[in-house]
């Protein structure tokens, strides 16, 4: 819009000398205020081709015209007004009253002023004078023209030197005001007396001003054409702005009248219309202008005509007379004369369609706007506009109120609220220590605005404003306070995180989150003393608990970053500790002011207490505990997977013959232990019960992979058929010698298929071997129990836990006597251990001692395949053994192997297959065979194996054989006899069979099953005849 600026250079305009002087209510939203960063919303929307002069130049033409009759604008006996050293000499505020007799008059003081607390201006007493006549004042350099830029030849006068001072008039002091030059004011009145002429009683509000203007103004009384052009085509604007963009009264979508004045409209753009008396242009621009001026709603005759008095258009020229009432130099000031010039403005609001109520709307905005636009200085203007609230208040809950006057009332409140709760929102940051008395009187205003809008003004109207911030719907002042304070706490914290660089507490490392921490507890506290020493005085006027809030606020912003640094916190460390700690301190101080502050209330703070979840510093530190348990007994659970699929039962070392995978389990868990003792606060009973029970978790697991080795079943050879013996031929026996059939097989064990006959293996397998390490491993386990045990029982770091805790400790340890905490992983490992020993004693004498045991022992005859070759290896392997195992190992170990080698004795004498043979004349050697196989481990190692133990484990062996050196009639007739008894049917009569007895595998002199194969290996023929007769048992083959 460069055009402009050139008009103000040619009429004469002084350039804006404050941000006052650049109010804009047309362009406010474009110009004025983002440029100056006021934040501040305007509420009257917008005007579009009009500018911030056009406003202001069309306001003083309809407030002269309104005013013409008046006194000091062409009517008779002007007003004056004297300066105070012409009235009482002193040097106090302007514009007293010289004399009341010709007009309405002023008091030694405004009123106004006076009721809304505004000061008097301070400055010369020559202020409010010119020298010379209604012309001059160019030589004073303080007097108005001056301050107009007088002597520029822009005014197109010469003014005249100084004589004598004389006093402003209300219309000098305005145009002053309103920034209008000498020229321009010359040719309004001119034009004025001209087309009034015999009218001088005609309202304002029955004159279209600008229609008369632009009839009666020629180019000639224009410095040149441009001027003039510019100057028509704001009054144009004006009317296509009144008449056609914001008409009061509704226009229909075809009205002949509307589309005529948007011809001339276009036309003018380009080049000034023709205003002669004969123009045909002028007299359509007449026609159109007054028809739609004169227009009713209901078609009745008009009385005024409607021009200037459509929304938003008289609103903003309004404004803009409103904004005069500040003094050009000193902008936070009102003018004195405030009370005359409203009085004067009054005339304008039946040419614009002004109320009592608008007044007060625009005026509240004015006084308000004024305070913000001059950079908040000034506080008596927020006082002032918070006082003129109390009338917008009542005037809001008239019942007669206008749609027009609800939509800016929204707005206009909406602005000052937004604005106002901007800066509570955030006070710490707005209101420093120096200025924070300001906040005194903003929050008054923020909360009465709030108050008029909730309840004067309805929903709809609000729905259909475009609010800039929402506003937090409340019950209450206090309410709306609390919510500033949280807000503005939360907001003060957010900018001290953010200084300090912790906000991305999540890319710090540990040691440099934890220093962040430490020092934002310290800012904290000082953030919480600072409130409650400087904002909460007076937050306390309307909120009885400010500091509380504040508190509360703070506990909680802090304990949001607390909970995120523990989140990101991998493990526990004195760090965190000293974190934690630090927190608990904070939290104590943010309560005691909670408690402080809240001492006078109902509920003695009850409520707002509840509000702060508390820190629960001792049970993050259990939980931080339980996770630390977690990812240390996770690395102790890895090495466990780990041996599960790698272990390969090799031992250590020679000196080590473990498991390596069981001294790296016991080494994480010692380990595991004495760190959980490191950590600096005191372990509660039930946390170092539940560490036990995740350790002995664990210690089950492999306890259970340890034993995972087969069963010694998989080694016993499956029974053969019972067959009977018959007496065989010399020649078969020769041909059994040489060719040795006895084929016993073994389910699951790969044999070996050379019979090596009396010579024995020389060592034990290497699968035994692993087996002797997984004893090994065991053992260690448990020797390592107890020394884990005796710490966990004995740390002095130690403290009780809750009774509930204690008591499930209690019932948990409570194994018998014991008070150990392993005691089920000590069980589990003596279970295992008796069943690897098992499966490692099968497996040597059913699988390595085979060839020269099982296979070979008395196959053919006894005399010649006596034990003394098994015993040679047995006494081998048993060295082998106590070189490998330990010391705690080879007990138990050495007494599976005698079970074992019982079993399979029994096994040659009643399961030995078709390849052995047995009379009763063998007795004696089987006997003595025995007695050599019982002394074999009754020797073995330093009382390894008591004497009485051994003679324990042989009593079923000797039993059977006795049985084989009773007579076949003895055996036969105890057989019947055991196998009624069992089958319940007493005795056998005539006619009846015996009952075949079942074989259970459990040897016995008194088992049927036993006595009967004894029988099936007699080599008789009276067993072989009853065999045949009582079962019909095939022979052997």
């Amino acid at each position: 819009m460069g055009h402009h600026s050139r008009r103000d250079s040619v009429a004469g305009n002084p350039p804006s000398s404050s941000s006052s002087s650049a109010f804009s209510p047309s362009d406010h939203h474009h110009h004025h205020h983002n440029s100056h960063g006021y934040d501040l919303s305007w509420p009257f929307s917008k005007l579009d081709n009009l500018d911030r002069e056009d406003i202001r130049e069309t306001a003083y033409e309809v407030f002269f015209t309104a005013c013409r009759s008046s006194p000091g604008f062409g009517g008779k006996n002007a007003l004056t007004f004297y300066s105070s050293d012409h009235a009482d000499g002193g040097a106090g505020g302007l514009g007293t009253v010289a004399a009341r007799a010709n007009g309405v008059g002023m008091a030694p003081t405004s009123r106004m002023k006076r009721a809304l607390g505004l000061k008097a201006l301070k400055r010369s007493p020559t202020r409010r004078s010119l020298s010379g006549g209604v012309g001059g004042g160019g030589s004073n350099p303080s007097s108005p023209s001056a301050a107009l830029g007088s002597g520029s030849p822009r005014f197109g006068f010469t003014v005249p030197a100084a004589r004598t001072r004389r006093p402003l008039t209300s219309a000098e002091i305005m145009r002053q005001q309103m920034r209008v030059t000498e020229q321009s004011d010359n040719r309004l009145r001119k034009t004025l007396m001209r087309s009034l002429v015999g009218q001088l009683g005609r309202r304002a509000e029955t004159i279209i001003l600008p229609l008369e203007l632009l009839r009666h103004l020629k180019p000639s009384e224009f410095n040149d054409a441009h001027e003039y052009h510019l100057w028509q085509k704001r009054q144009i604007k004006i009317l296509e702005a009144g008449l056609i963009d914001h008409p009061s009264i509704p226009l229909e979508k075809s009205n002949t009248f509307v589309m005529r004045l948007r011809e001339i409209i276009r036309a003018s753009e380009s080049k000034p219309i023709d205003t002669g008396k004969n123009s045909e242009t002028l007299r359509a621009l007449c026609n159109s202008v007054v028809s739609l001026s004169w227009r009713t709603p209901n078609g009745a005759p008009a009385e005024v005509c409607h021009w200037a008095d459509g929304f938003p258009l008289n609103l903003h020229l309004y404004l803009a007379l409103l904004q005069s009432i500040f003094d050009i130099k000193e902008e936070t000031m009102v003018l004195d004369e405030v009370d005359e010039l409203l009085e004067l403005m009054k005339k304008t609001w039946s040419t614009l369609g002004i109320t009592k109520q608008f007044h007060n709307l625009c005026f509240t905005w004015v006084l308000f706007y004024q305070y913000v636009s001059t950079g908040q200085t000034e506080s008596d203007l927020l006082c002032a506009a918070f006082a003129m609230l109390a009338d917008v208040g009542n005037d809001a809950k008239r019942p007669d109120r206008d749609p027009n006057y609800l939509k800016f009332l929204s707005s206009v409140l909406a602005s000052m609220q937004s604005w106002s709760e901007k800066r509570l929102l955030n006070y710490h940051e707005y209101f420093n220590k120096g200025i924070v008395g300001l906040m005194e009187n903003l929050l008054p205003l923020a909360l009465s605005a709030t108050k008029i809008l909730d309840e004067d003004v309805t929903a709809t109207v609000l729905a259909e404003q475009e609010r800039e911030e929402p506003t937090v719907d409340v019950d209450h002042a206090g309410n709306r306070v609390d919510y500033f304070i949280r807000s503005s706490t939360r907001n003060a914290f957010t900018k001290m995180i953010e200084q300090g660089n912790f906000s991305s507490m999540n890319v710090l490392d540990e040691e440099e989150a934890t220093e962040a921490l430490l020092q934002v507890a310290k800012e904290t506290e000082d953030l919480a003393v600072k409130e409650k020493e400087t904002f909460s005085p007076i937050l306390k006027r309307w909120h009885p608990i400010a500091a509380g809030v504040a508190s509360v606020t703070l506990h909680q912003c802090y304990g949001a970053l607390l909970k995120q640094y523990l989140a990101g916190m991998s493990t526990l460390t004195s760090d965190t500790i000293g974190v934690l700690q630090r927190a608990g301190k904070l939290e104590k101080i943010l309560v005691q002011m909670v408690v402080e502050d809240s001492v006078d209330c109902e509920d003695g703070g009850k409520a707002i207490v509840r509000e702060m979840v508390p820190y629960e510093v001792d049970s993050v530190i259990y939980h931080l505990l339980q996770k630390w348990i977690e990812e240390r007994l996770k690395a102790v659970k890895e090495c466990l997977d780990k041996a599960k699929e790698n272990e390969t039962w090799n031992p250590k070392s020679k000196t080590d013959p473990y498991a390596q995978s069981g001294v790296e389990l016991m080494k994480l868990a010692k380990e595991t232990v004495d760190d959980f003792f490191e950590i600096p606060i005191g372990i509660s009973d039930d946390l170092v019960q539940n560490l036990a029970e995740r350790l002995e978790a664990i210690f089950q697991d492999y306890t259970t992979f340890v034993a995972s080795c087969g069963t010694k079943q998989s080694y016993v050879p499956q029974l053969p058929p019972l067959t009977r013996c018959n007496r065989d031929s010399k020649f078969i026996k020769l041909w059994k010698r040489a060719t040795p059939t006895c084929s016993v097989p073994i389910e699951g064990i790969q044999q070996s298929a050379t019979n090596e006959g009396h010579h024995p293996r020389p060592s034990t397998s290497r699968g035994t071997q692993r087996l002797y390490i997984r004893l090994n491993t065991l053992h260690y386990l448990l020797s390592h129990l107890h020394s884990l045990d005796k710490i966990l029982s004995l740390s002095p770091r130690i403290v009780p836990s809750s009774t509930r805790n204690q008591l499930r400790s209690s019932s948990r340890r409570q194994l018998g006597t014991s008070s150990a905490y392993f005691d089920l992983a000590r069980l589990s490992i003596q279970t295992a251990a008796q069943h690897v020993s098992e499966v490692a004693a099968y497996r040597l004498i059913f699988l390595d001692s085979n060839s020269v045991f099982y296979d070979c022992l008395y196959v053919d005859d006894v005399a010649n395949a006596r034990i003394r070759p098994a015993l040679r290896l047995l006494k081998q392997n048993l060295t082998l053994m106590g070189a490998i195992l330990t010391d705690r190992a080879q007990a138990l170990a050495i007494k599976e192997v005698m079970k074992a080698s019982f079993e399979a004795y029994l096994m040659v004498l009643l399961a030995g297959g078709s390849c052995r043979v047995f009379c009763k004349s063998d007795h004696e050697m089987i006997e003595e065979d025995f007695d050599s196989l019982k002394r074999v481990f009754a020797t073995c190692g330093e009382g390894l194996i008591a004497e009485d133990v051994v003679e324990r484990e042989a009593e079923t062996v000797e039993g059977v054989v006795a049985l084989m050196g009773q007579s076949t009639e003895q055996l036969m007739e105890d057989f019947s006899i055991l196998a009624c008894e069992a089958s319940g049917i007493g005795a056998v009569g005539a006619g009846h069979k015996l009952p075949m007895p079942p074989t259970t595998g459990r040897w016995n002199r008194a088992d049927p099953n036993t006595i009967l194969r004894v029988l099936c290996y007699r080599n008789d023929r009276a067993a072989n005849l009853f065999l045949k007769r009582t079962f019909q048992l095939a022979k052997r083959r």
